[in-house]
């Protein structure tokens, strides 16, 4: 699938500026949205239609992974399973788990007990297939609201909220706010140093 837009979108991979340590590249985007139940009603034929458009917009991006993840399990939830596609150069990782504490706690589970416990082994366990953190989480709802199922993410990842519904989520949403993630100067949970709030 062909998926075209704008290149002055895309300055991540290709026209990062190395100079600039606080400019980094995309390597791993996030949306996170929808209850269990909505993305149930979603169908298998609206669902590889999402999965094949962002996994090809993400990877045009420049980045290798892609996590779908709901924004909290819901009344009367489905039981969905996880699953994951390649797209292009973007492995898609689908993960219907909307409680956050307990992603943690399995993750914890699955740490070999002979290793640190320690941010590294922890994100190791925690986003496995993929080999780093979230950059980009692109959250669908109001910004007053964190999504439950983040825990961990929320340390280092650049949150864009864009107020839609899971229902309404196009390709446009997730351009936007890779868009909006090159602009960023992050400081990874640090603070700016001409930061005059600081005391």
């Amino acid at each position: 699938m062909a998926v075209n837009f704008a290149s002055s979108l895309l300055p991540l991979a290709k026209e990062a500026d190395s100079s600039d340590s606080t400019r980094q590249f995309l390597r791993h985007v996030m949306v996170v949205g929808g209850t269990l139940r909505e993305w149930n009603d979603l169908g298998d034929q609206r669902w590889a239609h999402r999965v094949e458009t962002l996994g090809a917009i993400v990877s045009q991006a420049g980045a290798s992974y892609l996590t779908l993840r709901a924004f909290e399990s819901g009344d009367a939830a489905a039981a969905q399973d996880w699953w994951e596609r390649q797209i292009d150069n973007c492995q898609v990782m689908i993960d219907p788990c909307g409680d956050g504490r307990d992603r943690f706690a399995t993750a914890m589970r699955r740490l070999d007990p002979a290793d640190p416990v320690n941010e590294a082994t922890v994100a190791e366990v925690l986003y496995a297939p993929a080999d780093c953190e979230p950059d980009l989480i692109l959250v669908l709802g109001e910004p007053d609201r964190l999504p439950p199922s983040l825990v961990w993410e929320l340390a280092y990842g650049e949150l864009v909220f864009v107020s839609v519904s899971w229902d309404e989520l196009v390709a446009d949403h997730v351009v936007d706010a890779i868009a909006d993630f090159a602009q960023r100067e992050r400081r990874f949970g640090g603070l700016n140093e001409t930061d005059e709030s600081i005391g």
